[in-house]
């Protein structure tokens, strides 16, 4: 007797025997997508209980720095931007730390590969602006770097942008979960703190 994961399928194929599939995407529904998405992002990251700030190019060590807590000791990936990096005091360079060295340090500093507007979430490709993933995870606060230019309108725009082969992160706000009360608990399975500092107007790289 076949089991039930065989006979659900089995269902599914017989459903689909002498369809062909559509090779066309389906377009977005007139006013599905937001005119500015910039803003629409910058709203939906901030449900999730990020902090968003946006600026010019110009400001941008400065809203870094000041997203951190005075004396937080800050780690950063090898490729972030000098600029960002001469905003820091005594930044600590990621060349490999344990996680019981990233335990102590208090936030972490990196860019992004994009943003989508539609569900408020950042992507990382771990590019070396970036860093490895658990450089990510460990540190009690991220401050994350999304130009402006790096966001997209959806998940469908943004899958299309990605490169497949290599690993990705996905982050929609601090990280939370919920205990069998539905209690929420943030920080369980990475940063409390995500400070996104969206940048409008720069030279895209």
């Amino acid at each position: 007797m076949a089991d039930a994961r065989t006979q659900v399928l089995g269902r599914v194929r017989a459903a689909l025997a002498g369809t062909a599939p559509d090779p066309e995407p389906v377009p977005a529904p007139a006013g599905a997508r937001p005119g500015d998405v910039v803003a629409h992002f910058a709203e939906r990251v901030a449900d999730y209980r990020a902090t968003v700030v946006r600026c010019a190019p110009a400001d941008v060590g400065a809203a870094v720095a000041g997203a951190l807590p005075a004396g937080a000791r800050v780690v950063v990936p090898p490729g972030l931007p000098e600029e960002i990096r001469a905003a820091l005091a005594d930044p600590l360079v990621d060349d490999g730390l344990s996680a019981a060295e990233l335990d102590r340090v208090d936030a972490v500093v990196t860019a992004c590969r994009l943003a989508i507007a539609e569900t408020g979430t950042i992507v990382l490709d771990h590019r070396p602006d970036q860093g490895r993933r658990v450089l990510t995870l460990v540190p009690d606060r991220h401050v994350c770097i999304v130009r402006a230019d790096q966001v997209v309108a959806d998940v469908p725009e943004a899958v299309g942008s990605l490169d497949p082969t290599r690993a990705l992160t996905w982050i929609s706000g601090p990280s939370a979960t919920s205990d069998i009360e539905l209690d929420r608990v943030e920080g369980v399975h990475g940063p409390r703190h995500l400070h996104v500092v969206v940048v409008e107007g720069a030279e895209p790289r």
